[in-house]
């Protein structure tokens, strides 16, 4: 049984790392490990960005990178969270019944929406602003 309320505490825990796809779809997802990949590079683009300072060109071109498959994420997880009891039974858990409490919301889904909300829109405005001041200052 795959559980709402734990989907979208993954996506806001560790959904760029795409454990959220595998604990949903299954280990050979390939949308999961493929997610390893931009997240991958926006760490590498902070790591130089720590080492060789903020002028360095490809930190800044890297981080937006990490920085919206973040919101990307948390995005998901809120769609996922949104998601009508039956239609999760029926796409996640199609043995088990349309009203089975796995698709159910609670408590814990609301504040995992409210969360995820909060994280996802902050790392997309924050990236968001660090590309734009970014850009202008390495073209000004």
């Amino acid at each position: 049984m795959k559980n709402k309320t734990l989907t979208v505490w993954l996506h806001l825990f560790v959904g760029t790392l795409g454990l959220q796809r595998i604990y949903l779809t299954g280990r050979y997802d390939r949308w999961g490990w493929i997610a390893l990949l931009p997240t991958a590079l926006g760490w590498y683009g902070i790591v130089r960005a720590r080492t060789l300072g903020l002028e360095d060109l490809w930190s800044w071109v890297l981080i937006p990178i990490g920085g919206f498959t973040m919101a990307a994420c948390a995005f998901v997880g809120i769609y996922y969270g949104l998601m009508d009891a039956p239609t999760w039974n029926a796409r996640f858990n199609p043995q088990a019944d349309p009203e089975c409490e796995a698709g159910q919301s609670n408590g814990l889904t609301v504040l995992g929406l409210g969360a995820t909300l909060m994280l996802g829109t902050t790392v997309l405005m924050s990236t968001i602003a660090f590309s734009f001041q970014r850009y202008f200052e390495f073209t000004a």
